[in-house]
């Protein structure tokens, strides 16, 4: 019995030492998780959770259509879509690189999670952005010529743009961090968007010259002029919303340390979705559709070539008798041809009337005309022709 007073004083102790671990363990989140990756599991900060999931399936999505493409590269023949297979590899890396990038900012920032965003950000989007600006003069190419630049020039027009960028964060990072020995993590949020001031002269270049891709006589480039077009706005629209919030709206709602790192991961995932649903789907799908058939006869079309005419008695079988009658009257009118006129017991020689070998002429008026000679392919009742000669 004295053992008992012990006993649930020690229960005791174990109950409040779990209420204090779970007290200090976010709700949704185990014991065993490390805080820096709380915001993946944590039901208060819901925006992880959303952010995580839309991010999961924009992954799977990419890869998919990255997938596609690869299966179906051997059955790609026409020059105008197999050119430009290189720069959708290429944005479609992008875009898989900038949904990855969304996880560095639901993560806790440490050193090598803020280089990775400094140096990521502005790259992966000069990326998608420089598939896209090549994408508007392929387009352009098509809409007016029918011709679509080759596959090594677009890929190289990406890549030098891409290297501009690479070059601009290198510098940023080299200059603060390593000569001026301060700690990745430790940049103001202007300094972050000025970097970016090259992936937002690319996207005013690119959303003006694609309204050129709607210039032109062949129409059917002219769709994805369209898509281009309502990609580059959406960017434009999310880009301008998230560096507001990041730059002053953080700021004036007095949730700048709280709020930064959702802003940034929402815009990535909305400009992932957006390169998805409005471009890369959409030319993946172009890409692989088989090539028209030209076997169809289009009869409105007055730039085909017209069928071949042929004879009207080679295409139907016209009856005997029409075809006796015209080898008759082809037979008198040589005749008369030759004699130099035709010839009338009562009227003498006359001169030859204007005929027409393909129409035929009644018996009866041949027998006139031919001075009551008659040739008969055929029986003829004896009271239908009465002719005397003279």
């Amino acid at each position: 019995m004295k053992t008992q007073p012990a006993t649930f004083l020690l229960l005791f102790f174990v109950i409040g030492y779990g209420s204090s671990e779970n007290s200090t363990t976010s709700r949704g989140c185990g014991l065993d998780v490390v805080v820096r990756y709380v915001y993946l599991c944590d039901l208060d900060a819901i925006w992880g959770i959303v952010v995580e999931a839309l991010t999961g399936a924009g992954v799977l999505t990419t890869v998919l259509l990255m997938l596609i493409l690869l299966v179906r590269l051997p059955f790609i023949t026409e020059r105008e879509k197999r050119s430009p297979l290189g720069i959708h590899f290429l944005f479609l890396l992008g875009t898989l690189g900038i949904f990855g990038l969304a996880f560095a900012f639901i993560i806790r920032e440490d050193e090598a999670i803020c280089s990775t965003r400094r140096f990521l950000w502005g790259v992966l989007f000069s990326l998608c952005f420089s598939c896209l600006l090549a994408q508007v003069w392929r387009i352009s190419r098509l809409v007016r010529h029918g011709k679509s630049p080759s596959g090594c020039q677009l890929f190289g027009m990406v890549i030098c743009l891409v290297l501009v960028q690479v070059i601009i964060a290198v510098e940023w990072i080299i200059l603060t961090v390593v000569r001026d020995k301060k700690l990745a993590c430790h940049y103001e949020p202007m300094d972050f968007v000025m970097v970016l001031i090259y992936v937002m002269v690319l996207m005013v270049i690119t959303l003006c010259l694609s309204f050129f891709t709607l210039c032109g006589k062949f129409q059917k480039w002219k769709r994805n002029g369209v898509c281009l077009i309502v990609t580059i706005f959406l960017s434009v629209f999310i880009w301008v919303a998230w560096i507001t919030m990041y730059l002053y709206g953080n700021d004036a709602l007095k949730k700048k340390d709280k709020w930064n790192d959702p802003t940034l991961a929402i815009a990535l995932v909305a400009s992932g979705w957006v390169f998805l649903l409005f471009h890369a789907i959409i030319e993946v799908h172009c890409s692989i559709l088989p090539p028209l058939q030209d076997n169809t006869t289009n009869y409105f079309d007055t730039s085909q070539p017209r069928m071949r005419e042929t004879p009207f008695e080679e295409e139907i079988q016209l009856p005997r008798s029409y075809m006796e009658n015209k080898a008759f009257s082809m037979d008198e009118h040589n005749a008369a041809m030759r004699s130099g006129g035709f010839r009338n017991g009562s009227l003498g020689s006359r001169p030859s009337a204007p005929f027409r070998s393909n129409v035929y002429q009644p018996t009866e008026m041949a027998v006139v005309l031919n001075g009551g000679t008659v040739v008969l392919l055929f029986p003829v009742p004896p009271n239908r022709i009465s002719c005397s000669s003279s």
